[in-house]
């Protein structure tokens, strides 16, 4: 008998898969199908139609790749700029800060700006620091600007100062409702200073707008969820009307969703640290989490800054994906091409004819052909011979030789990202467990924990849907900020408690739309502040000593302090939360007999061919013990236990593995 609960069902769209699980009556259910690049939402819908019953009432959590592949493939909408006149051209100036990797370049590249110049317009008028107005908008400009944007599908609008006064904003905003297009105010968006990173933030906004607004009204149409959220990149989830007006929150949905289900996994297993390594099978994204998911606002995207929230998350071009090919220079290259979801890996059988780091595992015999998706889908090993063999004629090596070089050369990438994230930011990679999640990181975890001096690995259950987890267990949260720039002396809580109440009443009222009020909601309160002349801030709680708070963070991270130099209150920013429905902490049975073997498989490691214990996820209890070599098949992803590892399974499910 059903209940009177709601179906819970959350949804990640990866480049190769589309991913769901699905929370009916207590019960969690997983399923992976082909992505539709061309069309993400069918996917999507066509998962719906096999996954729910006719008339079934539930509740959607999405995580969007729209907003992300319209930035990088640089396909958003006709967009108009509107600024003061003589900064038309600030959103392309930037803050001349190169890459690393063009550190050295006697000309350095960078990605076209989303906005041509002859897009960009200035208008008189200008509103001081201090929020006063020196100079009014003329409404002549006004008229002249509205028959100029008659062909543009978005508008973005940006003064200086607006943080402190957005009265012209506004007054162009209500203007410019004539359009009938999206318009996006910066002042709205992000009552912040530093214009750059505001407009920047207002422009992408305004670029991915309509794009993402039409997805997500047809998702919302089509689908016939009762309600439907989306996963914002800062870890929280927010209604799809919010959604369609901020697109830009949305640039790391997904991703952020595998944080937030790894973090869980760690304090689940009784870890606090953890290293989120997540391989899908078009790129692979790590990040730090030392007993929480790290936030920045120093994000940029294909060279546009994004100052809201973002879970710090390092992306690199390596998944089951990526293709490998031989460059001009003789060497071995993996990513950051991939065949995708169409024409997917060789052994997929759809038509891909490059080499990927997936097709190298079949090769090798770490994933079992019969086995894919549980069986539903056969593997074509045979298929990859003559294009390995290609590749391993060009390069002079054998087959298998030029598999394993396929894989090397992965790891080399990932192991770089994750030694980013981790020994480059003063924290020892041995101190943090590596959880492997994503279609392809499991075979690949043991090896990388290796050559980072990581000693233990956890695989939570369904890796291979992780991502879409974290999305469905994601709290709702609305974040709300507005600089103040008040040093200590004029900046106490007594002070500032008149902008924080207005904050959080801004937050509350977001999460009432979607349901949640009174004691279901959580309510953070921050300021971000510095020392007086300083360019960069620290974020501490607001408390009645958060100066002191500060003083302390600023010993912490950069190793000493300034008890004399006076303190500024940059920005306030209230944080409201609401937590949703979630599965019960799964419990296996505990076992009473080794480890049932589905049979051997034979894998190419140690230069030569074995045999291999392979093991079904499904059979392993809590307790049970495997020595490596072994392999861990399951639905949505295979583990590879090499040599000199030994994995137990715990009570909740979680694979450890450790040297």
């Amino acid at each position: 008998m059903r209940s009177d609960t709601p179906t819970s069902v959350a949804v990640d769209t990866g480049g190769t898969f589309t991913d769901f699980v699905v929370l009916r009556d207590g019960v969690r259910t997983v399923y992976k199908r082909a992505s539709t690049p061309d069309d993400p939402a069918r996917a999507v819908l066509d998962g719906l139609a096999e996954l729910l019953e006719e008339g079934e009432v539930f509740v959607l959590a999405h995580g969007s790749t729209v907003a992300t592949n319209a930035l990088l493939e640089r396909r958003g909408a006709r967009t108009a700029w509107i600024t003061n006149r003589g900064f038309e051209d600030l959103i392309e100036i930037g803050r001349q800060a190169r890459p690393s990797s063009q550190l050295y370049a006697l000309v350095a590249e960078r990605p076209s700006p989303l906005v041509a110049p002859e897009a960009r317009f200035g208008v008189s008028g200008r509103m001081l620091k201090d929020g006063s107005e020196e100079s009014g908008i003329e409404p002549a400009e006004i008229e002249g600007l509205l028959d100029r944007l008659g062909d543009f599908e978005s508008v973005a609008v940006g003064f200086l100062h607006s943080y402190a006064n957005p009265e012209h904003e506004e007054a162009l905003g209500a203007a410019l409702a004539e359009l009938d297009v999206p318009v996006t105010l910066s002042a709205r968006l992000l009552p912040e200073y530093r214009e750059y990173e505001r407009f920047s933030t207002a422009l992408v906004n305004a670029y991915v707008a309509p794009l993402v607004q039409r997805y997500l009204q047809r998702l919302d149409a089509a689908a016939g969820a009762e309600r439907v959220r989306i996963m914002a990149s800062g870890g929280g989830a927010f209604s799809v009307e919010r959604a369609a007006r901020e697109p830009v929150h949305t640039v790391l949905s997904g991703p952020a969703g595998g944080v937030v289900a790894a973090l869980e996994a760690t304090r689940r297993s009784g870890f606090d640290a953890a290293l989120s390594f997540d391989m899908g099978g078009t790129s692979t994204d790590v990040s730090l989490c030392p007993g929480r998911p790290l936030t920045t606002r120093e994000y940029e995207i294909s060279g546009c800054a994004v100052a809201i929230p973002v879970i710090d998350i390092h992306t690199v071009g390596a998944g089951g994906g990526s293709i490998a090919r031989r460059d001009p220079g003789g060497a071995l290259k993996v990513g950051p091409a991939s065949a995708g979801a169409v024409p997917g890996p060789i052994c997929y059988g759809a038509g891909g004819t490059e080499l990927t780091v997936t097709d190298a595992h079949v090769w090798l015999g770490r994933i079992a052909p019969d086995l894919f998706l549980g069986g539903a889908q056969r593997l074509d090993r045979d298929a990859i011979a003559g294009p390995l063999e290609r590749l391993a004629d060009e390069l002079a090596a054998s087959p298998e030789e030029t598999a394993e070089g396929v894989l090397e050369v992965a790891d080399t990438r990932m192991e770089g990202a994750l030694r980013l994230i981790s020994l480059e930011r003063g924290h020892d990679p041995a101190d943090l467990t590596l959880v492997a999640f994503g279609g392809a990181a499991p075979l690949h975890a043991a090896r990388l924990a290796g050559r980072l001096g990581v000693s233990r690995v956890l695989v939570p259950p369904d890796p291979g849907t992780l991502s879409a987890h974290g999305i469905l267990v994601a709290d709702v949260r609305k974040d709300t900020s507005r600089s103040v720039l008040a040093t200590d002396s004029d900046a106490d809580l007594a002070t500032l408690e008149p902008v924080f109440d207005e904050l959080e009443a801004q937050a509350r009222g977001e999460l009432e739309l979607d349901g949640f009020a009174g004691d279901d909601v959580v309510i953070d309160r921050g300021i971000d502040a510095r020392y007086v002349g300083q360019s960069y801030e620290l974020g501490v709680p607001a408390t009645a000593d958060w100066v002191e708070a500060f003083h302390s963070a600023h010993q912490q991270r950069f190793g000493f302090r300034r008890d004399d130099a006076p303190v500024e209150a940059v920005t306030v920013r209230v944080t409201a939360r609401a937590p949703v429905r979630r599965p019960a902490k799964p419990e296996l049975a505990a076992a009473t007999d080794p480890p049932e073997v589905a049979g051997p498989s034979q894998v190419y490691f140690d230069g030569g061919w074995r045999r291999v214990p392979l093991h079904r996820r499904e059979d392993l209890l809590a307790g049970h013990e495997l020595e490596g070599p072994a392999i861990v098949a399951e639905y949505s992803s295979t583990t590879w236990l090499a040599v000199g590892w030994r994995l137990r399974v715990l009570a909740a499910g979680d694979l450890l593995l450790s040297r």
